[in-house]
């Protein structure tokens, strides 16, 4: 596989970058926008290279000399055959030949779930892999974090006499024969949810089968699906091989990314399988811990808690760190990449991966891959889909292959705050446990210490209240920024006798095991405790218990859709499920010495889904991850909103709500498998290098559909294939768009037949520009099968670029309009100000420039003095919060492999500070040195040089009919290029540049 459009390969990249101006404040002389030669190489870094050859995983032969690798269906990887080891000594190879082209040298090989080698680059040495045949991308080594009823399991209703459990044969057989691999901080093994019997050197009979045991000090268990887990309890700081047993029956640490990148100072963890934070623990448990373990937290008595799959074991893969700063906290793409590669060796069937980036990765990004290649060897692979919500196109993980998931809630831990004029507000605590009635109610402002500013106080942040002050009373303090837990510790310093805390934005009320009495409010409720605590003699009390708040919802912090990187092709989230307040095992050091504690996430949300995934395979072990997803996905419930009402955000909750009870009795399932992803690959500009026709993420065989740009009509094709057989009638409502499926009618004969069906979409009284929403369920043999549908009818088909020339000019082309009413809105044009520049052959050169607020748009070009025998590449660096390397936020948005004249545009940019890197590649003839003019302009929102001229300024159209624009300028200055913007009701536009 190698990558047709360079633009994507570096999609992801975050990089260092020294000397650069900080953004002006509002109050500020405006930032000059003039780039600055700086010292130093932004692209110098450790970086991921993956290639296109299969890695062992899904090769399929074509070597001399080496037959195929991977399994046969049903079967699982044998990496100690002769060709397996053969073929990882070819793959090693060519990655060597590859880096030597650049005189670069891998200091790391992968080659089970992914091809991909590491190595320390140079800027141009990375441009130069970036451009070579067979490589698909060049990544750096960026830190990943965490994605951060009452018990979630009786929710779910697994437990009880009707429940999961119980049709599976008890918690015993729940998952049995199914290992749960674990990608995450690590275990803390001495939890009681990870309590079992040691590992013994005895091979199992026939009345346990699954029993795992020890041969040679390797870990080896028997699998449902007839294959064979091989692991190892590796040793590290404070941890031995005995702590492992027959729950965990292995664990391992991958740190050579985060160890290289994070100086010993800095380091706040166990360079082992120990859990330094909780997280890793947190997820183990809720996806594969021990049932019915008795949940007591200072003095608390919460019940039992149970993993969602009690009778599968767990294997440990500990890649994310806990450093001294949040800079350094998390784990490394090298880490986390040979995490993957080291769980598909080793066999599992499923992938817990509670991670996530801030930014959508994108599908060429190693993880990206290394998960497809999990896939396609049979493993189940469950992602966070992340917590940046509720902000649109703000998820992670959407590859197809992947389950990606939203969290939602379950029945609060409720408590009420009555207040003194007789309001009752309910809220969340786990800590009024008895009425705590009628104490002074105050705000934190007003008992601060005398050294602690207002905000500090109100925040409740430590050392910030006065013990004369607040002794005594209710304390309201705002969530706001520091630890919340926190908060109720800085109370319980000061004798506070309770704690009201006010969200200060719209998000989740948190079930956290608090220090003193506390009640967590939500925004409009904390509007009303804010207003009458600032009323002389103000009071209230605490009282267990509330009123009934509808569940399950989807959580304000799960991040959203659309998917950008699928062109909104492809419905993500796929699925909902409990990640709000859940009760799980953590690490007892960093959690207040608690041995159970409530988290919250789509991190607590996914282990749901993993743990599911393990019973299903324990069930039916044979069948295939797309296969389960499907089967989860259209049998998912209602998901409610605040008022009670379903929810049809399906960017929010994607499918629904999992449904554990339906989940086995699907009906129909979609499936598929590499050969689409590779379609799917395909579409998406990689080349695979296989000759497998190209797919549009729409067209994928996936349990949803979604169109993001629907012009005309659009007919998309599914497979379903019979879990059991019979005849299937289809109904399909999506609101304001005109359907139509064919057939509307299947009949299956046996399970396992496959039949296909198209579904075709044109406008009919919706709205352009707008999503809509509604499904298709096909009915039958006393099941319904619904997949989600979400269309958004095109408002415009338009050139990205346009360009003319001269001082004075005009230039005409054509967009086809999707609506009868067509405002078209005309920034520009503006140019700025060339500066010469030249860089070495196989070298770097940095500009840095600052983007002012209310920006439309970016142009930076790079002219070489001689572009016949150019050899350049740019890369255009945005660096918010003070970024300066790949830990702390600097991230690539535009690149150019444009040698003759590279040029990024970037629209509506973030303000701040930009840096521009011009590479010349090394792989090019010659020694000498390359001239060119640089030039960044900035074209406003508002002011400039309103230069560019449109006709017709207010066009009548006909939607679907194509229209002739024209601009044109005049009087524009010689020797630099002009450039202005067009932009469409839909806020995509035309950048016009002019020479």
């Amino acid at each position: 596989m190698s990558r047709r459009t360079p633009a994507l390969v570096l999609a992801a990249l975050a990089l260092a970058v020294a000397a650069v101006p900080a953004p002006a404040s509002a109050s500020e002389t405006p930032p000059d926008p003039t780039p600055k030669a700086v010292a130093g190489q932004v692209a110098a870094g450790r970086y991921l290279v993956t290639l296109a050859d299969r890695p062992i995983a899904t090769y399929e032969g074509g070597v001399p000399g080496i037959a195929r690798t991977k399994p046969a269906k049903g079967k699982k990887l044998d990496l100690g055959s002769a060709d397996a080891r053969r073929y990882r000594d070819h793959l090693t190879d060519r990655q060597r030949d590859v880096a030597a082209e650049v005189g670069a040298t891998p200091v790391r090989h992968f080659a089970v779930a992914t091809n991909t080698f590491v190595a320390d680059l140079t800027g141009p040495q990375a441009v130069a892999l970036m451009t070579t045949p067979g490589v698909v991308s060049v990544v750096p080594n960026r830190l990943f974090k965490p994605a951060d009823d009452r018990d979630s399991t009786d929710f779910l209703k697994l437990s009880g006499p009707k429940g999961l459990w119980s049709a599976l044969g008890g918690t015993a057989k729940a998952g049995k024969g199914v290992v749960v691999g674990v990608i995450d901080t690590g275990v803390w093994p001495e939890s009681a949810s990870f309590a079992a019997p040691p590992l013994a050197p005895t091979p199992p009979g026939d009345d346990d089968p699954y029993r795992p045991y020890t041969q040679d000090g390797t870990t080896v268990m028997r699998k449902a699906d007839g294959g064979t887990f091989t692991g190892t309890c590796q040793t590290g700081e404070q941890f031995t091989p005995d702590l492992c047993n027959q729950k965990i029956i292995s664990a391992r640490y991958f740190s050579d990314g985060w160890t290289n990148a994070v100086p010993p100072e800095l380091r706040a963890d166990y360079l082992s399988p120990r859990d330094g934070q909780g997280h890793g623990t947190h997820t183990a448990s809720t996806a594969a811990g021990n049932a019915d373990v008795p949940a007591k937290v200072a003095g608390v008595d919460f019940g039992t808690v149970s993993g969602v799959a009690p009778g599968a074991a767990i294997a440990v893969y500990k890649a994310l760190y806990e450093g001294r700063t949040p800079q350094t906290t998390g784990g490394t793409e090298q880490d986390l990449v040979a995490a993957i590669d080291q769980a598909v060796a080793d066999g599992v069937d499923v992938i817990n991966y509670s991670v996530g980036s801030t930014r959508e990765s994108d599908v060429s990004d190693p993880i990206q891959l290394a998960f497809l290649n999990a896939a396609a060897a049979g493993v189940f692979v469950a992602t966070a889909g992340g917590n940046s919500g509720p902000s649109a196109a703000s998820l992670d993980n959407t590859a197809p292959w992947e389950t990606t998931v939203a969290a939602s809630t379950i029945a609060p831990y409720a408590a009420r705050v009555v207040l003194g004029d007789g309001q009752s507000l309910t809220g969340t605590s786990t800590t009024v446990a008895t009425e705590l009635r009628d104490k002074p109610l105050v705000p934190a402002a007003d008992v601060r210490a005398a050294t602690a500013s207002a905000a500090d106080a109100a925040g409740c942040l430590p050392g910030t209240l006065d013990p004369a002050k607040a002794a005594g009373a209710l304390v309201v303090c705002d969530r706001s920024v520091g630890a919340r837990v926190e908060k109720s510790a800085e109370v319980a310093r000061a004798g506070g006798a309770g704690m009201v805390l006010l969200n200060t934005y719209d998000m989740t009320t948190d079930a956290d095991l608090h220090a003193v009495p506390t009640v967590h409010l939500d925004l409009t409720s904390g509007k009303a405790v804010r207003a009458y605590a600032g009323t002389a003699g103000a009071r209230a009390s605490l009282v267990p218990g509330g009123d009934a708040v509808p569940y399950p919802q989807v959580a304000v912090f799960s991040s959203r859709g659309p998917s950008k990187v699928n062109g909104e092709n492809l419905l993500k989230p796929d699925i909902a499920a409990p990640g709000v307040s859940i009760l799980a095992a953590v690490a007892p050091p960093t959690n207040a010495g608690h041995d159970f504690d409530f988290y919250s996430g789509t991190s607590m949300a996914t282990p749901h889904i993993a743990g599911l995934a393990a019973l299903y395979l324990g069930k039916h072990p044979t069948m295939s991850p797309m296969a389960v997803k499907s089967a989860m996905m259209t049998t998912a419930g209602e998901v409610r909103t605040a008022t009670g009402e379903a929810d049809a955000d399906v960017f929010a909750r994607g499918a629904g709500e999992i449904d554990p009870s339906r989940m086995l009795e699907p009906g129909l399932v979609y499936d598929s498998g590499q050969q689409d992803w590779l379609g799917y690959l395909e579409g998406r500009g990689v080349d695979t290098g296989t000759g497998v026709p190209a797919v549009d993420p729409s067209e994928l065989n996936y349990p949803s559909i979604a169109l993001g740009r629907l012009m005309g009509t659009v007919t998309v094709t599914r497979r379903v294939t019979a879990v059991t057989p019979g005849r299937y009638r289809a109904e399909v409502d999506v609101p304001g768009i005109k359907t139509k499926v064919k057939p509307s009618t299947m009949k299956f004969r046996e399970a396992g037949e496959t039949k296909e069906f198209t579904v075709s979409f044109s406008l009919g009284t919706g709205t352009p520009g707008q999503p809509h929403t509604g499904s298709l369920t096909w009915t039958g043999e006393g099941t319904t099968v619904r997949s989600p549908i979400v269309v958004t009818p095109e408002v415009v088909i338009a050139p990205a670029t346009v360009a003319g020339t001269g001082t004075t000019g005009s230039t005409t082309f054509q967009i086809t309009p999707g609506v009868p009413k067509f405002p078209i809105d005309v920034y520009g044009t503006a140019a700025g100000e060339p500066v010469a520049g030249t860089v070495d052959h196989a070298s770097e050169r940095d500009f840095a420039f600052t983007v002012a607020p209310g920006t439309k748009l970016v142009q930076a070009t790079v002219t070489p003095d001689a572009p016949d025998d150019s050899s350049l590449f740019t890369a255009l660096f945005h660096l918010p919060n003070g970024g300066t390397s790949p830990l702390d936020g600097g991230v690539i948005v535009g690149f150019s492999g444009d040698a003759r004249r590279p040029t990024i545009d970037l629209v509506d940019p973030e303000p701040g500070a930009y840096v521009l890197g011009v590479f010349s590649n090394p792989s090019s003839e010659g020694s000498g040195q390359t001239s060119f003019t640089m030039q960044a302009t900035t074209v406003p929102v508002k002011g400039g040089k309103q230069g560019l001229r449109l006709t017709p300024k207010h066009p009548r159209v006909t939607p679907g009919e194509p229209l002739d624009l024209t601009v044109s300028w005049s009087g524009l200055a010689d020797g630099r290029r002009h450039t202005g913007y067009l932009e469409y009701p839909d806020g995509t536009g035309t950048v016009v540049s002019v020479d």
